[in-house]
């Protein structure tokens, strides 16, 4: 099936990877050059897998996730393994995003440091308890054949707006602790003389910054939202046919309409049900 503006998503979809790819790179170069590499054993080189771990999770991976239902060489898999996918992805970035926190604990508490005393710990903690019950509720929402079809449509429009604001705080919450880092790693007057690693960590920050751009246009556009499915079961309650993130959607009016033709159905079933018996009665 053609996209519109096939030309154009690619574009976008190219360069994201590319800054999201780079933003990855970039991350990885401040940590084993600017500090001193990696490890885990309680020092600074544990805490240093704390922003690789969330860029490469919590910023690109999640970024991707996001964007998945709009890749349209998979409009013809089946939407079970595009949910799938989609589940996978985000859960191999809570994944990371826990460990990273793991490596900052571990690092603070070997070196007497205070927990949970800045915004950055503040807002982090918060956005990945949000996020994890954001998957743990697509799961039992959405992947599971459990929930009923107007509990899916309303959770639907929440779903898609709390992963896009998520995945906002994350960016935001990245970017608060690059600055607090540098601040500490180059304390007094060493930040504001643009240091090589002041401005290298700087430039990461912006890189990350387009990566978020980038995946919020691509995946806010509607001409590149996943094809309705022709036996589509899922519902949106203003009646419309937005797709979102997850996808396909039937009328509410139709339902309401087969629901009140199965009731009038049902009743009618009822009544030639109460006769037959009332003329069995009368027979006997």
């Amino acid at each position: 099936m053609a996209m519109d503006g096939y030309r154009g998503f690619l574009g976008l979809l190219v360069s994201a990877l590319l800054v999201g790819f780079l933003s990855v790179l970039f991350t990885l170069i401040w940590v084993l050059h600017y500090r001193e590499g990696l490890g885990w054993d309680g020092t600074a080189l544990e805490f240093n897998w704390h922003p690789v771990l969330v860029v490469t999770g919590f910023v690109f991976i999640q970024g991707i996730a996001i964007i998945v239902y709009r890749l349209p060489w998979t409009w013809k898999c089946s939407k079970l393994l595009m949910k799938s996918i989609h589940a996978g992805l985000h859960a191999v970035a809570a994944i990371l995003a826990i460990i990273s926190l793991v490596a900052v604990f571990d690092f603070h508490n070997a070196k007497n440091i205070p927990n949970m005393y800045s915004l950055h710990s503040w807002v982090g903690l918060t956005v990945i308890i949000l996020y994890i019950l954001q998957l743990l509720l697509g799961v039992f929402v959405f992947l599971l054949p459990w929930a009923p079809l107007s509990l899916r449509a309303l959770v639907m429009p929440i779903h898609v707006y709390s992963g896009l604001l998520i995945f906002g705080t994350v960016i935001a919450t990245v970017l608060m602790g690059v600055t607090e880092k540098l601040f500490f790693a180059l304390s007094g007057s060493k930040y504001s003389t643009f240091p090589p690693e002041g401005v290298f960590t700087n430039t990461l920050g912006l890189l990350i910054v387009v990566f978020g751009a980038l995946i919020f246009w691509i995946v806010t556009r509607p001409q590149w939202q996943r094809p309705k499915e022709p036996n589509s079961i899922f519902l949106q309650p203003n009646g419309g046919a937005q797709e979102g993130v997850e996808g396909s959607a039937i009328n509410f009016n139709n339902v309401d309409k087969s629901d009140s033709e199965l009731n009038s159905e049902s009743t009618a079933r009822k009544r030639n049900f109460i006769i037959d018996e009332a003329g069995q009665r009368s027979t006997m």
